[in-house]
């Protein structure tokens, strides 16, 4: 019997294999946007089917904007993903939030230009809401899991998703500390958004790497990331091996599990039937057959 995994971890930088993973083998998942990052990592922990995907590609291949994130989103989902923890390295745009803590956010500001952030289009619109948008739910459990494990953590806050891949100059930095936001990153967004339209409960777990550029005694380097990063990592190992047991028995009544309610605009007679076809796996079950 195939077995449905239903978690998923999504590396970042630094994060490109999850060796705690037992039974493991690599799997491909042919989407209608392309390839995914890379192979899929399917194994168990402590007998929980579980997903690792890392974002950039292994070795890290992949810019911000490279990454296609439909595809990632759409194979996970296609391989029964309900809960996707994306992990990131970010700048933190404020004094208490410092290197080397764990920050989840509740809030994003889309900042990105030239990715593509729907799967909807081609003749099925929706419009899916957003107001929150990382499930509550699940970020409570990573939250509290973090604090449990002895890591720093900050919780609520506004994720400022830049394009990239250079790093802010100050008058961007000074910018995003006037309008309030927490962190500074690269590659929430679209991965988030799609995880909605999907119905996949999604938390951002931002992993503190710099102060961005506006503490002119740190402005982010290249060698500052990465040792940091390096640090990171670890605890990032910790966090997915503490939480995920019990997000595996978190019952799902979060509206990310159906947010594709109402949301679907296009008259069902005037729906582009290959587009409902490609978006089988998303929209299927709310598509008269």
């Amino acid at each position: 019997m195939k077995t449905t995994i239903k978690i998923a971890a999504i590396g970042g930088s630094g994060f490109y294999e999850w060796d705690r993973l037992s039974r493991k083998r690599e799997v491909r998942v042919k989407t209608p946007f392309g390839p995914h990052s890379g192979p899929i990592v399917v194994g168990e922990l402590d007998d929980i089917p579980c997903a690792f995907l890392p974002r950039h590609g292994k070795g890290h291949v992949l810019l911000p904007t490279e990454v296609n994130a439909r595809a990632n989103i759409f194979a996970l989902k296609t391989l029964g993903v309900e809960r996707i923890i994306g992990l990131g390295a970010v700048g933190s745009l404020r004094q208490e939030i410092a290197p080397r803590h764990f920050f989840f956010a509740d809030q994003v500001v889309d900042e990105t230009k030239l990715r593509k952030g729907t799967f909807f289009g081609d003749g099925l619109v929706a419009h899916v809401a957003f107001a929150h948008p990382f499930c509550a739910e699940q970020t409570e459990v990573l939250h509290a899991e973090t604090v449990k494990l002895g890591i720093t953590a900050h919780q609520g806050g506004v994720y400022a998703c830049m394009e990239g891949p250079l790093f802010s100059s100050v008058a961007e930095s000074e910018y995003h500390r006037r309008m309030g936001y927490s962190i500074i990153g690269m590659t929430v967004m679209p991965e988030a958004k799609l995880a909605r339209e999907a119905e996949i409960c999604y938390t951002s777990v931002a992993m503190i790497t710099d102060y961005d550029c506006w503490k002119p005694e740190e402005e982010v380097s290249t060698s500052m990331v990465v040792e940091n990063l390096s640090a990171n990592i670890g605890n990032a190992r910790r966090l997915l091996e503490a939480s995920i047991p019990r997000l595996a028995v978190l019952p799902r009544r979060c509206p990310c599990s159906r947010a594709l309610e109402g949301a679907i605009f296009t008259a069902p007679a005037a729906i582009n039937r290959k587009t409902a076809a490609k978006l089988k796996p998303i929209v299927g079950r709310y598509l008269k057959k």
